[in-house]
């Protein structure tokens, strides 16, 4: 997993989430950076702050695995940077390379993808080996033509967008993504969050705690709040049995196209296969999450 949990707490509820999951042996968690002076994060230390925050929901659980937690970089390299042989890109070179396992290899990233990148630079042929999962990147328009054109600039691609170019434009590694106007579509009312995280013990005060600081933080957001980075579990964990895949979310399968300077797609037709999600199964995810949650929280 590698998610900004210093910023949006969507990432904290992904992370409890796939930690109560018995199906998903999780070996390292990485604390990403977000954007420089983010109002969620100002600090010059976000990923250590995510580090914070990660095991703060783990004091307050019993995780199916305990996985190391380390801190990524903490802001994006300069473009052209050679990569370092930083902590995180050690740890995911080292899974990645295991031949000890025949598990499928999940990449669950909910921010940008810096600390990826940096591992592909130095050993490019680990790509091939895993599947990345991946919150971030803006609308296709071809596949929600009725949609009004977005003009703004995705979040997550644009926390690194040279990081997003090396895994899309110059990797191996096959991609799920979760654009924009799906990830969105997680939404679940104030009310129901209020609701379900009462009963969640410890755990459950905690993530109450960390949505009231977004709202202190910029006021009223209405009546609903999107855990975005929830479809992450949806599409590794909560597979269907027999014939393992996400059956219940519809995807489209396309060559992946190429991440330009400006965070937007060109298409490069014969490009190795992606899947682009297009729905997410809201009820599985959400009625999964709370009923975890409440089993695997502590008082």
């Amino acid at each position: 997993m590698d998610n900004d949990f210093s910023g949006d707490p969507d990432g904290l509820f992904q992370l409890a989430h796939h930690l109560a999951s018995p199906s998903t042996v999780v070996p390292l968690v990485i604390g990403s950076h977000i954007h420089p002076r983010d109002f969620l994060d100002g600090s010059d230390v976000q990923a250590t702050n995510a580090v914070r925050a990660a095991n703060a929901v783990l004091a307050r659980m019993r995780p199916v695995s305990r996985p190391a937690v380390v801190a990524g970089r903490q802001r994006a390299p300069a473009r052209g940077a050679v990569p370092e042989a930083t902590p995180a890109a050690r740890r995911i070179i080292a899974e990645a390379s295991r031949t000890d396992t025949d598990l499928p290899l999940f990449y669950a990233a909910g921010a940008g993808l810096t600390d990826l990148a940096d591992a592909l630079r130095q050993r490019p042929e680990i790509g091939r080996r895993m599947t990345l999962l991946w919150i971030g990147g803006p609308e296709h328009a071809d596949l929600r033509p009725t949609l009004p054109v977005r003009r703004d600039q995705e979040y997550n691609i644009t926390i690194d967008v040279a990081a997003a170019q090396t895994v899309f434009n110059a990797s191996d590694v096959t991609i799920w993504q979760v654009p924009r106007d799906v990830y969105r579509t997680l939404m679940i009312s104030h009310a129901e969050l209020a609701f379900e995280l009462a009963r969640c013990g410890a755990l459950g005060r905690y993530l109450l705690a960390q949505l009231a600081r977004v709202t202190e933080l910029v006021g009223t957001l209405g009546e609903t709040y999107i855990l975005g980075d929830s479809p992450l579990v949806t599409l590794s964990s909560l597979q269907s049995s027999f014939d393992p895949d996400p059956a219940s979310s519809t995807y489209v399968m396309r060559p992946t196209p190429r991440i330009t300077d400006a965070a937007t797609y060109e298409a490069v037709p014969g490009a190795r296969a992606m899947r682009v999600y297009t729905s997410i199964d809201t009820r599985l995810t959400f009625a999964d999450l709370f009923l975890k949650l409440r089993a695997a929280s502590l008082p």
